[in-house]
């Protein structure tokens, strides 16, 4: 039995704004950055499930997904097989997807994982700071990072990366 928690305000919204806008509604698609070449992103520093600091300056000269995601949201959840595929398809031309959970604790993450098996590194965001540096306002979200460090692209809302119009800008980054 799963043990109600109470999510802060602004998680909430979050929540709500997934619900009605993410995912099923109609298909999120990838939108670049405006500035030529990118921006570069917040500071992103954070624990693995072992407690492990993940930097994700240290990933420069790979693509770098960075997904957002909580176990409560549904249209999360729903993309997490379809991000496991994706880094298994890519990992070896130099794809790295960082899945950051917001506001979680280690036994839910653990328990969502049992359920759904996937090896993604899955990074905590324990009080949402990153969250809230990379402006995320609706989960799922994601940021594609290319090999300089820099912010390409984003896609809010659930996305289904086996989808060819989803590995799209993965593919160009990647060349």
């Amino acid at each position: 039995m799963m043990k109600y928690h109470p999510l802060p305000a602004f998680l909430s919204a979050c929540a709500v704004s997934a619900c009605l806008f993410g995912g099923h509604a109609q298909a999120a698609s990838w939108k670049a950055f405006s500035a030529e070449g990118g921006q570069a992103p917040a500071p992103l520093v954070l624990p693995d499930l072992a407690g492990r600091d993940v930097d994700l300056s240290a990933f420069k000269g790979e693509v770098v997904l960075v997904n957002f995601w909580a176990t409560w949201c549904e249209p999360c959840r729903e993309e997490m097989p379809s991000l496991q595929r994706l880094q298994q398809k890519l990992g070896g031309r130099g794809l790295r997807v960082l899945a950051v959970n917001v506001g979680e604790g280690v036994p839910r993450i653990k328990q969502f994982l049992e359920r759904t098996p996937v090896s993604l590194t899955m990074l905590r965001d324990a009080d949402s700071d990153v969250m809230k540096a990379w402006r995320v306002r609706m989960l799922p979200a994601s940021f594609l990072v290319d090999r300089h460090g820099m912010l390409r692209y984003q896609i809010v809302g659930e996305a289904d990366y086996d989808d060819p119009a989803q590995q799209a800008p993965v593919l160009e980054l990647l060349k």
